[in-house]
């Protein structure tokens, strides 16, 4: 399967993609926990931007604070290859455990949910990479202001503030369903 890939992104590392699956999803798991989406935002396709901005604005509306706590990623394995005309698809079952409860937003005080034990959930997440994708390792200039920017730090630029969606150099997140 990774031998397909292999013939089209020849620098492509399983270790290190895996890395990089995980870190995704702890900072958009975290983006959820602090209601604000700014760290992840340039991971995230437009699609899973709006699933997390849409449990972030429930929460909101709602004065709760979502708590993953001990989140980690147990385990992470690709499980799939696919590619179209635009892109390159990489399937992963991420495998995650952690205490999932809300809070109230102003007292800090437990509403619901099991702040006990950590529970073990499936995530099923696509990772897309454009075939045409820039190179990420040349310097890279923000498109509002010019500035050098490193895509790697917050996806934002640190001068303009502007996000910087990572579509055009790197995976970015597609899809995300948990069970």
């Amino acid at each position: 399967m990774l031998d397909e890939l292999m013939q089209y992104e020849p620098n492509f590392q399983e270790s290190m993609f895996k890395t990089k699956v995980d870190n995704i999803f702890v900072t958009m798991m975290s983006s959820i926990m602090r209601r604000d989406i700014t760290r992840s935002f340039s991971s995230l396709s437009e699609d899973v931007r709006n699933i997390v901005n849409g449990r972030i604005d429930i929460l909101l509306k709602n004065n709760e604070i979502q708590m993953y706590d001990e989140l980690n990623v147990k385990s992470t394995e690709i499980t799939g290859f696919h590619m179209d005309d635009d892109f390159y698809y990489l399937d992963v079952l991420l495998v995650s455990r952690y205490m999932d409860y809300q809070i109230d937003g102003s007292t800090r005080s437990y509403l619901r949910g099991n702040n006990q034990s950590r529970d073990e959930h499936q995530n099923y997440l696509t990772f897309r990479l454009k075939k045409k994708h820039r190179d990420l390792a040349k310097a890279v200039h923000c498109p509002m202001c010019n500035a050098n920017i490193d895509y790697n730090y917050s996806g934002m630029c640190e001068y303009c503030g502007s996000q910087l969606p990572k579509e055009e150099y790197d995976w970015i997140l597609s899809s995300w369903r948990q069970v």
